[in-house]
């Protein structure tokens, strides 16, 4: 493995999890993020690894980050997109700036990332990317109108990407977490027993399926499956969605 592997949205949770198994699986981490207390802390874990602070909204910042990131460290072999925001309310009440919001972030942000990462790959004839998404893009969820939406254009982004991308051996898969102990999670609880216990029993008044393995993910769970994925070990796996739920979309 020559290239170094790149994680997008490295500061907190998932992401930051992510960078810590890639690191531990023996890769070349660089991360970047757009919290820079968050990322010296990543860095530090993973052994003073590169970083660079990046607002995924900013296309220029994009184009501009990506290059200097090859310069500076050699070639991006592997992406792991983790940058995400989730806005909640029903999609009658959401106000048009938090729609903007969400998509700016999960879904055009995500495309100029893949769109900088992806030509310099296709160039190389080299590659492969993981996208975390969300198990909200394919069960209708009361409140998740925009982020699942979001959700949904990026799982099919990503989709069309790896077919495109498939004659130049790069390959192109989602990651579709559940409910995860994460702060974004968390922002959902009044407390945290009661959110813990909503969330692993269901809710029939929202129409929400609980969690088949009663437990709520961790998130090394999704880390691991996102390393995975990356890896050789995935080589013949492109365009495909795998869901960390515990179960709790009988993928529907």
């Amino acid at each position: 493995m020559n290239g170094i592997t790149l994680v997008i949205g490295a500061g907190h949770g998932i992401g930051k999890a992510t960078a810590i198994a890639l690191a531990q699986a023996g890769r070349r981490v660089v991360i970047a993020d757009l919290d820079r207390a968050a990322l010296d802390e990543t860095a530090q874990l993973i052994g003073a690894a590169p970083y660079f602070l990046l607002d995924v909204r900013d296309q220029t910042a994009v184009h501009r980050t990506i290059a200097e990131i090859e310069s500076e460290h050699g070639p991006i072999d592997s992406l792991a997109h983790v940058a995400g925001v989730l806005e909640t309310g029903s999609i009658l009440d959401t106000k048009p700036a938090a729609w903007h919001e969400v998509f700016d972030v999960n879904v055009h942000g995500l495309v100029g990332v893949l769109r900088a990462v992806g030509s310099r790959m296709r160039d190389r004839q080299r590659g492969s990317i993981v996208v975390v998404g969300s198990n909200a893009a394919g069960v209708p969820r009361v409140g998740m109108g925009a982020y699942g939406a979001s959700k949904s254009a990026a799982e099919m982004i990503v989709r069309v990407l790896g077919l495109e991308l498939a004659e130049f051996g790069i390959r192109a898969n989602i990651v579709a977490p559940g409910s995860t102990d994460t702060t974004m999670q968390r922002s959902l609880w009044t407390d945290e027993e009661t959110g813990r216990h909503a969330v692993i029993n269901g809710n029939l008044e929202s129409y929400k399926v609980g969690i088949p393995l009663r437990r709520i993910a961790e998130p090394a769970d999704i880390a691991h499956a996102v390393e995975f994925l990356l890896s050789d070990r995935a080589r013949h796996i492109t365009m495909q969605t795998l869901y960390i739920d515990g179960g709790a979309t009988l993928r529907a």
